[in-house]
């Protein structure tokens, strides 16, 4: 299996769905996203995140968690709030964030047929 995909449970947990492009001043940005990346894998109730970005500056990040309770924690974390911060006043030029409870899942092609 490639290490670019999470490594998650059976259902039920969640995925928080970051949608995002970058402004023209992304200065220091990568940095910062790659220590939140860090911490968040850190953090109490993270159970993994799968992140791609794009030569126009549009990029995905869906994390998975244990529960709300998890989420909610991990957005009021101080160093968090901080690139919060910072990617509201200067990174992003817009961005959209989905929060979603996850039903099924599966994986393939392996042992999969369509249908």
């Amino acid at each position: 299996m490639n290490d670019r995909f999470a490594k998650t449970p059976s259902p039920h947990y969640y995925a928080v769905i970051f949608s995002n492009q970058l402004s023209d001043d992304d200065t220091g940005y990568a940095e910062m996203g790659a220590r939140m990346f860090e911490l968040a894998m850190e953090h109490p109730g993270c159970l993994g995140a799968e992140t791609t970005r794009d030569k126009s500056g549009f990029g995905i990040t869906v994390s998975y968690w244990d529960d709300e309770a998890s989420i909610a924690d991990w957005k009021a974390n101080a160093k968090h709030l901080a690139a919060q911060a910072m990617g509201i006043e200067r990174w992003y030029a817009h961005y959209e964030l989905r929060v979603a409870r996850i039903e099924r899942a599966y994986s393939g092609p392996k042992g999969r047929s369509a249908g």
